[in-house]
């Protein structure tokens, strides 16, 4: 029975996680901050760990440096789980060493599936007599979160004012691209000369994403809605990647189904909700993707939101004078600033 070690300060989260952990097949081990999380993983030396970030006494990034510099316990799994979704955050996790980096909310599946693939890999080195450094970069790959770090370290790192255009919309596909920072969307002109914005994305998205086998053209063009920051790297390297490491091939795939589904439940609230519905779920949709905070104003044309709304850019002119005149929303010129963001999320 693989020994996983829980660090995590909150009761409620820690008993509810290990009760998961227990149900599949683990023996569990338990601690309530990070100094005896370390006390509890040199005594015991666990066959994995997953530790929150935010602790008492000794914060997960503590935890991970300490066992790091242990010849006893720096080769064991670590997974990392905290509310933090920044990219900074998840990447100096990684820096450190980290093997996987999980965000709360979590499922259960991920958890698992996660946690799997870790001892799956930390057992196939161990029988190969081979050290975690010893292989190319390529091939150490485990995770979604590793090929993300491949991206930044090795990628084309490119920068795009507002307005300019990653790529255009029947040039062939060489490069996928990873968010660094900023705000894109992707869109195409229908026969009537008319843009549609097909999807928005954020730091931590890839863009890009078409046919590795054949340099088909892109379907859409992206264009920055802000500043943006993005790292590229070729199709035949990214192929090449997918090829030798499993796991991140399946947890690709799983990204994209689920791309697909947000895509599917996007298309039937254009087809059958009402304007007023529409208007304030593209508005929350814009203020999540853009990272905006309660009263903090949204900079967008309204061409663009009624595109995305899948609206008469004049029916979403009237919405919008009807939220305002409600006390839902506050406009000045092109910034519009939620004032009543639970309100908002009542109409849809």
């Amino acid at each position: 029975m693989k020994k996983v070690l829980l660090i995590e300060d909150d009761l409620s989260l820690r008993e509810n996680t290990a009760e998961i952990l227990e149900l599949s097949g683990y023996e569990v081990s338990m601690a309530p901050n990070g100094k005896i999380g370390v006390a509890i993983a040199k005594k015991d030396l666990p066959n994995i760990i997953v530790c929150d970030i935010m602790m008492p006494e000794l914060d997960g990034y503590g935890v991970l440096k300490e066992l790091s510099i242990d010849e006893n316990t720096k080769h064991i799994p670590f997974i990392f789980l905290s509310a933090k979704t920044e990219r900074s955050e998840i990447r100096k996790g990684m820096d450190l060493g980290a093997d996987d980096y999980l965000t709360k909310p979590f499922e259960e599946e991920e958890l698992l599936s996660a946690l799997e693939s870790r001892l799956a890999k930390a057992e196939l080195l161990s029988q190969m007599n081979k050290s975690p450094t010893a292989a190319p970069v390529e091939e150490k790959m485990g995770s979604l979160n590793e090929l993300k770090n491949f991206f930044d370290d090795n990628g084309n790192i490119q920068s795009f004012e507002k307005g300019e255009h990653i790529y255009n919309e029947g040039v062939r596909s060489t490069t996928i691209y990873l968010m660094l920072k900023g705000v894109v969307k992707c869109h195409k002109m229908d026969e009537d000369g008319k843009e549609l914005i097909t999807d928005l994305y954020r730091a931590d998205d890839f863009i890009g994403l078409t046919s590795l086998i054949d340099n088909i053209p892109y379907h859409e063009t992206a264009t920055a809605v802000e500043e943006t920051e993005v790292a590229g790297i070729s199709k035949l390297k990214l192929k090449d990647i997918l090829q030798k490491n499993q796991n991140i091939s399946i947890e690709l795939m799983e990204l994209l189904s689920e791309n697909i589904t947000d895509m599917k439940e996007q298309l039937l609230q254009m087809a059958y909700s009402s304007v007023r519905k529409k208007t304030a779920q593209t508005l929350l949709q814009f203020s999540e993707i853009m990272n905006k905070k309660p009263n903090e104003a949204i900079r967008i044309s309204r061409s663009d939101l009624a595109s995305v709304a899948g609206i008469a850019t004049e029916s979403l002119i009237r919405t919008l004078s009807g939220f305002k005149k409600e006390g839902l929303v506050e406009i000045e010129g092109r910034n519009i600033c939620i004032l009543e963001l639970e309100a908002l999320r009542q109409i849809i």
